[in-house]
């Protein structure tokens, strides 16, 4: 097939590097133009705290997550090879499955969440619309965001590429006519009532927004930058990458809270329907291109998670061609939205929890990442796809460092409303327990990213070195 991509884990050929920087801006906007950073508004006034919080902790959180997506991808840029492939250096040939595994939980995870909320969406809209039982519903609605997601993640990177420019702009032209409906919905004085929450609901809302929008995409930051020559501008590749990644979640977090902060009918339907609640504010007429927008703006980053699912599941020693990975993540997306959709009571328990426990390991993967590109200059392409190499099989440093700061974390986070990870926060003590004012704060998470990321410059500083002299 023409448009199928060949490349999988491989170094990309000279021949095939080009393009700019600026063409980061597509993937990235139209992954995170989607309806659910609305919700997120209500999730971040569910900390306790008022709107200009909430605003606060949308910016610095959306921000500074994407900052470590765009170094990772730097990291794309300076080797042109897919991120778990060059995190091997960091963790060894072998060791690296330990870290590409996680990765792949988060992105199977995500594409799994992205397609149920299109599916969920979809229903939610044929109900007002009238005339189309529910449950067919849902089947159309997972038929179109599921098959355009496969059929995105299969094909490869070019066709992601274009797509995402089409997605980008639709998407951005049909959520303003959102706004532009909805904006009499929103009660200043309602919103400007929300009492100021404590400095613990502050942290939690930020961490939330730390784990919620950026984290997850720091394990598939090159996948999308190693086409890029590698003379294009690093500032250039860190600054398209955030700015594209961040501003519209912004702009829809800040007026997700609006919307919130001014109805609380509105901010309790969220918790079960992240999208198909925000239908309650429209009129008849606009349902239809609001199911439109809402699941091209999700299926916009399950795209992303499928297509660098099957990229991380090939490194981690799947012996099958890339197209056959992601196809095989397909199959697993269906089986998990099948789950969500028409089995699971409520959406926000399992979502909560899945980010959180797995935030956590992942923080401090994505940590170490992040400290190994900035102190790496130049990657070994041979050496990353043999254990005899300057990078070893097991890197028993980092691979540690990932356990503990699994364990840290862990102990400072809480997962209360979901039974099964009622273990968790067994370091709360000192600061008031798993009821005390900081339980919901997530501080696990920080002290995960501290952790990866000043102990891997600690431990691996004069190992990086030696290397770079190979």
């Amino acid at each position: 097939m023409k448009n199928l991509e060949l490349n999988s884990i491989n170094f990309i050929k000279e021949s095939e590097r080009a393009g700019r920087p600026r063409s980061l801006f597509w993937p990235w906007a139209a992954a995170n133009v989607s309806f659910l950073a609305l919700s997120y508004g209500s999730f971040f006034l569910g900390f306790g705290i008022s709107f200009w919080q909430a605003t606060f902790a949308a910016v610095i959180g959306t921000v500074g997550s994407f900052f470590l997506v765009g170094i990772s991808s730097l990291a794309g840029k300076r080797a042109n090879a897919p991120t778990m492939t060059l995190s091997r250096a960091a963790f060894g040939v072998k060791g690296n499955k330990i870290p590409g595994f996680l990765s792949y939980l988060i992105f199977v995870g995500w594409e799994t969440v992205l397609v149920s909320l299109a599916t969920l969406a979809t229903e939610t809209v044929f109900n007002r619309v009238g005339g189309i039982d529910g449950d067919l519903a849902k089947v159309l609605g997972f038929l179109i965001a599921g098959g355009l997601t496969i059929f995105g993640g299969v094909l490869g990177f070019k066709v992601i590429m274009r797509l995402h420019i089409y997605l980008t702009i639709t998407t951005v032209i049909l959520t303003l006519g959102y706004i532009a409906l909805t904006i009499d919905s929103v009660d200043w004085s309602a919103v400007n009532a929300i009492p100021t929450g404590s400095a613990a609901g502050f942290i939690g809302a930020l961490i939330f927004g730390i784990t919620g929008l950026g984290l997850g995409w720091v394990g598939c930051a090159a996948d999308y930058s190693r086409y890029l020559p590698r003379n294009a501008s690093g500032k250039a590749v860190v600054g398209w990458t955030v700015f594209g990644a961040s501003v519209v979640p912004i702009v829809l977090v800040v007026y997700g809270s609006l919307l919130a902060g001014s109805s609380k009918e509105l901010n309790d339907l969220v918790a079960s329907d992240p999208i198909g609640a925000l239908t309650t504010l429209l009129p008849t007429w606009y349902l239809i291109p609001f199911a439109l927008v809402a699941v091209l703006g999700l299926i916009g980053g399950a795209i992303l998670d499928l297509y660098s699912s099957g990229l991380t599941l090939v490194s981690i020693g799947v012996p099958v061609k890339r197209h056959v990975a992601a196809a095989i993540d397909g199959v697993i997306m269906t089986i998990g939205t099948i789950y969500l959709v028409w089995f699971a009571n409520d959406f926000f328990v399992p979502f909560q929890g899945f980010l959180i426990t797995l935030g956590v390991p992942v923080a401090v993967w994505s940590a170490i990442f992040v400290a190994d590109v900035l102190m790496r200059k130049s990657y070994s392409e041979a050496d990353l796809f043999s254990v005899n190499g300057r990078y070893g099989a097991w890197n028993f440093k980092s691979i540690g460092l990932v356990a503990f700061g699994a364990v840290i974390g862990w102990g400072l986070v809480t997962n209360s409303l979901a039974g099964w990870l009622s273990w968790q926060g067994y370091l709360l003590g000192p600061i008031g327990g798993k009821e005390g004012q900081w339980a919901y704060a997530n501080l696990g998470v920080i002290a995960a990213l501290i952790i990866g990321f000043v102990g891997h410059i600690l431990l691996s500083r004069k190992d990086i070195k030696k290397q770079e002299l190979n």
